[in-house]
């Protein structure tokens, strides 16, 4: 454990500053302040982590991070040591660390009488750390197998697998179909909240141990799937659940009405120094954000860096409570009330918002949304929610995006070429080794989950290399995450 009284003596939690709402709004940098190496108050923080006997932060992390011992060790100073710990079990917690919403955290035991350990600060600080000092090298693997593995999709599911099945001696091919590597995390979450040096650095370390990548190649179009199966020993599906949960609503056809990651996608390209063209932008409108998640904070967050006029955020439920609930008791992951960066920096929040009608203007305007057309939510007798007669309003939207979550994955191409079946959540069927009943293929991540949290994606990444492995050599060595095994079937 860590300092035996450091709970005693440090009783609240201390977080690195973000940089002042003003100055970080002119740019795409990350929005905490780059603070000098050891961060004074680190140290105090991780002392704070207990010795509880029956660490739930365990559970409470899909990866069964050893969140304990490193946080001893980042007490001691033992900065090599701590990330041998924290790469044990986690591929990449330079991205859990910065976009993970710490479901370990919620479960620290220290939580139940003080706020809880900084988990994910500690975490993010031992990466960059080991970084900075030269402690993460590539891990060559000393034999190869001779067996071959594509790996389709190099989200945070596809790469934990693939530098697994590489570390194990295998040659990994990743395909990827936008031009450059990093599925959501480079298309999908803004700069301001991970930077993409942080995916360039770790791709860096995967090409020199020897997996190889090829973007620019849609599995299913430019190679189908057979051809694929016919080129590799195994393949592993990991495209993510991509296709939007829509709201067919009238109006719906207006222009200026898009789905999230149609917006993110081109906002990050341009962040990069790419060029759109037609970019869909925010700069001088009133952009409505239909959804109140991640995703939608995000959107806030680059709506307000491209110059929007206005930004209102909907919410089709109540504002949940900023404390624990008697129904959301510890250790369980709670809905809460949360402030993101993005919401420090503008806009407004508005909840029992229902979406009734996208309204187009007049004349010239009259094929574009120009307002949306809202009423109260009303909660029904049998649980479902309704709009509420009487109480349509009318507000300002030049600009809607629909941030509503994703229903499943791409599976037409895999299931008209190879045969795979498809769950009633419209997910990927795969059995508790993540095998969807193809030889030799597998599935990993939000394909086979459904839309989950990066760590899941790891976690199953990690579980699903594992499998392969013991497909190909008839037993493995590679770690897998018990809570990503056990959950394999979800129904």
């Amino acid at each position: 454990m860590a300092d035996p009284r450091g709970f005693l003596k440090v009783r609240d939690r201390q977080l690195p500053p973000n940089r002042p709402v003003e100055v970080r709004i002119q740019d795409w940098k990350d929005v905490h302040e780059q603070l000098p190496e050891g961060q004074p108050f680190l140290r105090a923080q991780a002392g704070r982590c207990m010795d509880c006997g029956i660490p739930f932060c365990h559970n409470g992390c899909p990866l069964g991070n050893l969140i304990p011992e490193w946080n001893d060790l980042v007490w001691r100073g033992q900065w090599a040591d701590a990330i041998e710990r924290l790469h044990a079990t986690n591929n990449f917690p330079e991205f859990t660390g910065r976009i993970c919403p710490a479901p370990c955290e919620s479960s620290c035991v220290l939580g139940i009488s003080q706020p809880p350990v900084t988990i994910k600060n500690v975490e993010v600080s031992i990466i960059d750390e080991a970084f900075e000092r030269g402690y993460v090298t590539p891990q060559v693997p000393q034999r190869l197998t001779g067996h071959t593995v594509a790996v389709v999709g190099s989200g945070p599911a596809g790469l934990a697998a693939a530098q697994q099945l590489t570390r194990a001696g295998h040659t990994v091919a990743v395909y990827e179909r936008d031009d450059a590597i990093g599925g959501l995390l480079r298309y999908g979450v803004p700069d301001f909240k991970l930077e993409k040096r942080h995916i360039d650095r770790r791709l860096t370390q995967m090409t020199a141990e020897g997996t190889r990548f090829r973007p620019n190649v849609e599995i299913g179009r430019d190679i189908t799937w057979d051809d694929l199966r016919a080129r590799y020993d195994a393949v592993v599906v990991a495209t993510g659940a991509t296709v939007p949960r829509d709201l067919p609503l009238p109006g719906r056809e207006l222009d200026g009405i898009h789905v999230a990651m149609d917006y993110l996608h081109q906002a990050n390209i341009v962040a990069a120094g790419g060029t759109v063209p037609d970019q869909i932008t925010a700069e001088g409108k009133h952009v409505v954000i239909i959804g109140g998640g991640d995703t939608g904070s995000d959107c806030l967050g680059t709506a307000l860096r491209q110059g929007a006029a206005s930004v209102t955020t909907l919410a089709i439920g109540k504002r949940p409570p900023s404390h624990r609930t008697a129904e959301q008791p510890w250790p369980t992951d709670p809905v809460l009330f949360e402030v993101s960066s993005s919401h420090e920096e503008g806009g407004e929040r508005a909840y029992l918002a229902s979406t009734v009608a996208f309204i187009g203007g007049e004349g010239d305007d009259a094929g574009a949304v120009r307002h949306l057309r809202l009423a109260r939510t009303e909660y029904l007798p049998d649980g479902t929610r309704a709009p509420t007669p009487g109480t349509e309003q009318d507000v300002p939207a030049d600009l809607v995006l629909i941030c509503m979550g994703f229903s499943g994955p791409e599976t037409s191409a895999l299931v008209d070429q190879i045969g795979v079946r498809v769950t009633r959540r419209s997910t990927v069927q795969r059995s508790a080794d993540f095998a969807v009943g193809v030889p030799g293929v597998f599935v990993a991540g939000d394909a086979g989950r459904g839309q989950s949290l990066v760590v899941w994606a790891i976690a199953e990444g990690r579980a699903a290399a594992a499998a392969v492995d013991t497909y190909l050599n008839g037993l493995s060595e590679l770690p897998a995450p018990v809570e990503a095994t056990t959950q394999a079937l979800r129904p």
